[in-house]
């Protein structure tokens, strides 16, 4: 009898060895899993762009979104707002010297250009003139499209390639995809499954339908009609203004 008690207790305690080592075994792995981001319900407002193969991988870390500074290709200097905006903003980095660039300067000087969502501008950003062809870069630039000179903001989300595509989410300043590609039609594709990915609207607008652009236009369509600021025709006078009888 004490023999079999012996037996017993001996066995019970190598199970609690094992149930012990058991536990903390799976203790670690469930530590290693949270560590790797494993069973979180966590959602990331950055979606990157696979590259089909041969073009440059996407930046390994996203910098932080920032405005873009530098010049017109005229020289003039100029700021365009990325961060802080109630619109997303695309970046295409393009230069003048890029062989696969030209099929993007063609693309982009279309004005009935599609692009994602529903408020969606698009920048060109190129080097800084110093380092580029100045009669190339105005002959290039379309005149309905910001084109921004400037070497910083290539240094500032730095860029690796040309040419390069970032998309900016501005009211949080994320960057909700990035990458390269070899025509307009890959951007489009991958820039609209970024956007659909992150919640926003993806009905296609029509490049040039801002407010601000939209303005421009019915500005430019009463100068060529002759009628430029402060014409009367443009301040009726509400004493001569017909009554409309509606009965």
């Amino acid at each position: 009898m004490t023999t079999l008690l012996v037996v017993v207790i001996f066995a019970v305690a190598v199970l609690g060895l094992l149930v012990a080592g058991l536990l903390r075994s799976h203790a670690e792995i469930l530590r290693t899993l949270h560590d790797m981001g494993y069973g979180e319900n966590r959602q990331t407002s950055r979606i990157e762009l696979k590259t089909r193969d041969g073009v440059a991988a996407p930046r390994p870390n996203a910098t932080p979104a920032r405005d873009v500074m530098g010049s017109t290709p005229t020289g003039t200097a100029m700021k365009v707002g990325v961060v802080n905006t109630d619109h997303t903003t695309l970046l295409a980095f393009l230069t003048t010297g890029c062989t696969t660039c030209r099929g993007f300067w063609e693309a982009f000087a279309d004005r009935d250009l599609e692009l994602p969502g529903d408020q969606t501008r698009l920048v060109i950003v190129t080097k800084g003139l110093d380092q580029e062809s100045e009669s190339l870069l105005r002959e290039l630039a379309p005149s309905h499209v910001p084109t921004v000179a400037t070497t910083q903001a290539w240094e500032d989300y730095e860029v690796p390639v040309s040419p390069y595509f970032i998309l900016v989410d501005g009211p949080s300043g994320t960057t909700l995809g990035e990458g390269a590609a070899g025509s307009w039609r890959q951007v489009a594709s991958l820039l609209k499954q970024a956007v659909a990915d992150a919640g926003l609207t993806t009905n296609p607008r029509r490049h040039g339908s801002t407010g601000r652009e939209r303005e421009q236009r019915a500005d430019d369509e009463l100068a060529a009609a002759g009628i430029h600021p402060g014409d009367p025709s443009l301040y009726p006078d509400p004493n001569t203004v017909e009554e409309r009888d509606d009965t």
